[in-house]
């Protein structure tokens, strides 16, 4: 690696031209051909200038209104292990799942061959017969990147001449205070361990930060406060709107991904610092803080899904419906504020699947500064089929070329890497220009009683045209619980239900209380690309309803695959154009429902009651001979339940679909051309 000189920029420019020239000409182009990343995986896993990494347990950093943070922060040392003493830059990640967690995880991977040894005796078992065969995949994320950039600590980072702080979120871990999610005190506590780290005599200012999933956020949040000394960051599966994204999507309050999650923080943060109780230096302030608020935010998601009705709300559950309240501003971000270089990794099918495009495409910094990677992925196997022939390099190795660029000014040519990689379901990786793909356009593909002879399983066989139907009928459908068996489920577990295969790579189970509709067979590829919504005509039996529809591939053999998923309750169906958009057909392609009391709008039993379902953007290529499906459910459970007072309101009564000529209902689909 060099510096900045003018000729290796002039290189730069080249190859960068070149595969902009690539790219222009066909819309994309294969992931991983980049010449660059062989050389960043040699450099990254090759030997480093340091050896040796130490780490400083336990150090206390003091926030402005006196409450204690926790950190550990790790150091590049010699062969002799001689601390580096030039100042270096820092990488800063701050966690609620305890940096206990992470220095276990950091010392298991420094074992040699321990990682490796592990994932090759779980790869070496066959477990294509079994009811676990899922689990393969999940485990490829081993190998991935995810432990160096998501759980742990990257040893090869730090030898390469960076110090690392990880740092306990206020009120989990070890760190003091009460646990305020994503607050602003929360946010102001990252800023300051950011300036901390950056005056630090081993500390040269210039300050990246690293981490997955509620440290990615930490990250974005971060960044939206443009703090003088961060220079880049690189977050993994990282949320922006969270309330869309896991906490009510269309209205729906998580049942499956928010009390695992809650439980893990809780019980994490309440061990305590077993050496100071041996020593005597048992932080006493620690102990009653976690007296004072054991079980954070369980009362609000208790009484989300137990308040009978809107007229007796407390005033959290309140504020949780209230789009001004300080609850609904920390779960909302403001990546329109980043200006710091941001480098992305997301899954399609990642709790926080609706963000990672939308985040790419709402930073507002040219392709290069921004990068996105988009894998086949779910929470708990982010990085899962990189680094192979193909495929774009590990997450770890992407991260340490990335802070190479933009912390230590070295040439190391990623930003002229992607900008967009995404793994495309049922295809390769694809490297674009932007996302939507180019030369996609949103079509409608309407929604018909007519049988397409393409199932057995579904409660009724409708199918999907070009035209809309000729002949008004109405499809009923009632709340059930097939989807425990679902992709959905498999999503909302933040991916441990996707080791069972027979439930997350086909919907045929979950279709047989779903209303399914069905394309002919495809003769051409068809590449479908952003974000999708499915206008509904609906009559209800009750004052409520709730709807979940999916986007699948259907096989040749039957098989039906979920490419996406939407779900919305009925009363919530009220959309804020100025934060929607739509398609030149004027059909919305990404309505945007407030999810507020005061914008909740009346269902009439027995009236007919259109709604748009915005289904999360996706890149998908369905190959000739397949069909496209769209699957239409009443109700989402384990995933999500309505809030209870809408609950009540519906009743769990059947749910009906009106397919009517006058007011049809179909699926407004991205494609590079017409689905028949």
């Amino acid at each position: 690696m060099v510096g900045r000189g003018s000729e290796h920029g002039f290189v730069r420019i080249l190859v960068t031209i070149l595969a902009v020239v690539v790219v222009l000409g066909c819309g994309g182009g294969p992931a991983g051909a980049q010449p660059s990343a062989a050389r960043w995986t040699a450099q990254h896993d090759g030997p480093g200038a340091y050896p040796e990494v130490r780490v400083e347990r336990g150090v206390r950093i003091t926030m402005s209104d006196g409450v204690e943070l926790v950190a550990d922060v790790y150091r590049p040392a010699d062969a002799a292990g001689v601390i580096e003493q030039r100042p270096l830059p820092v990488i800063v990640s701050l966690t609620p799942y305890s940096k206990l967690v992470t220095g276990l995880i950091e010392s298991a991977a420094a074992i040699p061959g321990l990682q490796s040894t592990a994932v090759d005796i779980v790869r070496r078992l066959n477990l294509s017969t079994t009811l676990i065969s899922g689990f393969g995949d999940l485990v490829q994320a081993l190998d991935g990147g995810m432990v160096q950039t998501m759980l742990g600590v990257d040893r090869k980072l730090v030898g390469a001449g960076y110090a690392v702080v990880v740092a306990d979120v206020r009120g989990t871990g070890l760190s003091q205070g009460t646990w305020n999610t994503l607050g602003a005190r929360e946010q102001l506590d990252t800023r300051e361990v950011i300036e901390w780290a950056a005056t630090q005599p081993w500390s040269n200012g210039r300050i990246g930060m690293s981490g997955g999933s509620y440290a990615g956020i930490n990250q974005l949040r971060a960044a939206e406060h443009a703090p003088p000394a961060l220079q880049a960051i690189f977050p993994v599966e990282p949320g922006s709107d969270l309330m869309r994204d896991v906490v009510a999507p269309g209205g729906g309050v998580g049942t499956t991904f928010l009390p695992l999650w809650l439980n893990s923080v809780n019980q994490l943060k309440l061990v305590p610092d077993v050496g100071s109780m041996v020593d005597g230096s048992f932080d006493w302030t620690w102990f009653h803080d976690r007296l004072a608020d054991p079980t954070t935010n369980f009362d609000l998601l208790a009484q989300s899904l137990l308040t009978p009705s809107l007229s007796n709300m407390p005033p959290a559950l309140d504020g949780a419906l209230d789009d001004t309240s300080a609850f609904r501003e920390a779960l909302m971000g403001h990546p329109e504020n980043i200006t710091v270089p941001t480098f992305v990794y997301g899954g399609w099918h990642d709790i926080f699947a609706n963000s990672a495009t939308k985040l790419y495409e709402q930073i507002p910094l040219p392709p290069g500064r921004k990068q996105l990677v988009v894998g086949d992925t779910y929470h708990a196997n982010p990085g899962a089929g990189t680094g192979v022939p193909g495929a774009p390099p590990r997450l770890d190795v992407l991260q340490r070329a990335w802070f190479d660029t933009w912390l230590k000014d070295i040439d190391s040519g990623v930003e002229g890497f992607g900008p967009v990689t995404v793994k495309q379901q049922g295809g390769g990786w694809v490297t674009l220009r932007e996302f939507p793909q180019p030369g996609v356009t949103h079509r409608r593909v309407y929604l018909s009683a007519a049988p397409s002879g393409s199932t057995e399983d579904s409660l009724h066989d409708g199918s999907l045209s070009a035209t809309g139907p000729t002949a008004s009928e109405t499809l009923t459908v009632a709340p059930g619980l097939n989807q425990i068996c679902s992709r959905d489920a498999a999503q909302g577990s933040a991916g441990m239900a996707a080791a069972f295969d027979t439930c997350a790579k086909d919907s045929r189970i979950a279709e047989r209380n779903g209303l399914t509709f069905t394309s002919a067979p495809l003769t051409e590829q068809t590449v479908i690309s952003g974000p999708i919504n499915v206008r509904l005509n609906t009559v209800h039996d009750a004052t409520d309803g709730f709807w979940n529809v999916t986007v699948n591939d259907v096989a040749p053999d039957g098989t039906s695959t979920v490419l996406t998923t939407g779900q919305l309750t009925s009363s919530m169906r009220a959309v804020d154009e100025r934060r929607s958009a739509r398609s030149i057909n004027g059909d919305f392609t990404a309505p945007f429902n407030p999810l507020t009391v005061d914008r909740l709008l009346p269902v009439s039993p027995g009236a007919p009651t259109e709604l748009d379902v915005a289904v999360i953007p996706t890149q998908a290529v369905l190959a000739p001979g397949h069909r496209l499906r769209v699957d239409v459910f009443a109700g989402n459970a384990p995933k999500a339940l309505p809030f209870r007072p809408m609950l009540n309101a519906s009743g769990l009564e059947p749910q009906h679909v009106r397919l009517d000529p006058a007011a049809p209902s179909f699926v407004n689909l991205p494609t590079d051309r017409p689905i028949p």
